[in-house]
């Protein structure tokens, strides 16, 4: 119990650092209030550091995780890229409230004050996602993954006092509700086929059914399937992906690169974990396999004609994340240990360049309000070279334009589908990627290339910290190649099993 407590210590410096932003946020001198990122930062940066002492002492040995080692990957990439999310938040939550405080046109209120709030979800939410990587059963899993969700439909809805924003709340907790109950159920049906909650037992007996030669029983398979379907709204995948668009354009746009990160990331991890109770070995059985397959192909369709549709940039995005959600599946069906060190490597790549395409985006307003619409962004090199470079890097690297660090992750993942024989799925991936040219391109062109126009000449760099991420996101696409190797080694260390 000491040890198992001890590989959650990342989890307890959050909890701790979620408490302490809620107080902070409450406080009567703004200077305190002002710093509560900061704080949140500093918290994140400290349960990234902790990783390293955790995973390298004794209490992994002993550990009863499906992957021990999956933590070290997962927890340390999400708490760095966790920071330039709440970089990307800066000036977000009551921007307007504490400038009208200090300037002495309103009184403080601790009732009408949400940055406290606001930070202290976001650690819980990261929170909820280390804590899928220690699920050692059914229950655990279910409550990691709602830890993650429950947070963001409050962040959506006070993330903008607006009509729209509270509608895609809605959207978003009604349709969160609903793929809760189908993982549910899912999982109640696996408990009725195997006998057990625990990962470990229920691997042990679906191997068991497998090597009789009969297969899953029918509870099994059907569970499974529930579970996955359940799954998919989490990454944002066919058939429950529509809510993403409309909640991806109706929230701020920080909120929204924190909902195309943390809760795809907590998703596919759940999604492997499913799968790794079944085990690649044999196969996946065929319905199943064939399911992920159709998920995947039609998110990587649906995604990508649906971006060539748009003219919100954030609305647009939405729809590529869907897209990228289809391209990781494609190493998930491929599996281990090719299929699964290419998804745990894009995850992080996808994470950090979507953030920054996000966050030029949340650094741009037009006479105080938010920017959406791709003629906004036209010329916005003239307005601010460092603002357009950021965005056209980030958008490239999406896109997966060589030598960028998308590039990379994309390669890998047609390799590990090549290598398991799906040649159809990579033929349909590159099809579809090169559809996304058309809009990454469009955005790329109107930042750099475009001669400004009556609506963008309004838009103004407003916001320094979200630029300051979008430029940090940019550096890292550019160089980040350099330490692919080391993320591999890191990846496979990832899913090694228990001795």
């Amino acid at each position: 119990m000491v040890d198992r407590l001890f590989l959650l210590t990342p989890e307890f410096i959050l909890l701790f650092g979620a408490i302490v932003c809620v107080i902070a946020g409450l406080s009567n001198l703004a200077v305190i209030r002002r710093r509560v990122g900061f704080i949140a930062c500093g918290f994140l940066l400290a349960s990234a550091v902790s990783v390293p002492f955790v995973y390298n002492s004794s209490a992994v040995e002993t550990s009863d995780a499906l992957f021990p080692h999956l933590g070290a990957y997962v927890k340390f990439f999400t708490a760095i890229i966790s920071i330039i999310l709440v970089m990307a938040a800066g000036g977000l939550i009551d921007r307007n409230y504490e400038h009208a405080v200090a300037k002495g046109k309103d009184r403080f209120h601790a009732l009408r004050s949400s940055g406290g709030e606001f930070h202290g979800l976001l650690l819980l939410s990261v929170t909820g996602l280390m804590l899928v990587c220690e699920a050692r059963d059914l229950i655990w899993l279910f409550l990691a993954l709602e830890l993650v969700s429950l947070p963001t439909y409050v962040m959506v809805a006070m993330s903008r006092w607006s009509r729209i924003a509270q509608e895609a709340a809605m959207k978003y907790f009604f349709l969160g509700a609903m793929s809760a109950g189908l993982m549910l159920y899912g999982f109640a049906l696996i408990y009725v086929s195997t006998g057990s909650l625990v990962l470990q037992e229920i691997s042990a007996t679906f191997q068991a059914q497998m090597a009789v030669g009969g297969g899953l029983t029918f509870f099994a398979i059907i569970g499974v399937l529930l579970s996955l379907f359940g799954l998919c709204y989490k990454i944002a995948a066919a058939p429950l992906h529509l809510y993403a668009p409309d909640v991806y354009q109706g929230t701020a746009a920080p909120v929204t690169a924190f909902l195309a990160f943390i809760p795809k990331t907590a998703g596919m991890l759940a999604i492997i974990l499913l799968l790794s109770m079944i085990g690649w070995e044999r196969g996946l059985p065929p319905v199943i396999e064939m399911s992920l397959w159709v998920i995947a192909v039609l998110t990587m369709i649906l995604g990508n004609i649906g971006a060539l549709l748009q003219q919100s940039t954030q609305r647009m995005l939405g729809y590529s994340s869907i897209a990228h959600s289809g391209y990781m599946l494609m190493g998930v069906i491929a599996g281990p240990p090719l299929g699964l060190t290419a998804v745990f490597i894009y995850l992080v790549i996808y994470g950090l360049t979507n953030t920054g395409a996000f966050a030029t985006i949340a650094s741009l307003t037009k006479e105080g309000h938010r920017v959406d619409r791709l003629e906004d962004i036209a010329g916005l090199y003239k307005h601010n070279p460092l603002a357009a470079s950021s965005l056209a890097i980030s958008s490239g690297s999406l896109l997966g334009i060589p030598p960028l660090f998308g590039f990379w992750g994309k390669l890998l993942l047609f390799i590990a589908a090549i290598s398991a024989g799906q040649i159809l799925l990579v033929v349909i991936a590159a099809l579809t990627s090169a559809v996304s040219a058309w809009y990454y391109l469009k955005i790329i062109g109107l930042a750099i290339l475009s001669p400004l126009t009556e609506q963008s000449q309004r838009v103004t760099v407003a916001l320094k910290w979200p630029l300051i991420a979008a430029i940090l996101s940019a550096i890292i696409a550019i160089g980040g190649p350099f330490a692919l190797s080391s993320m591999i080694v890191d990846a496979n260390q990832a899913m090694m099993l228990p001795e």
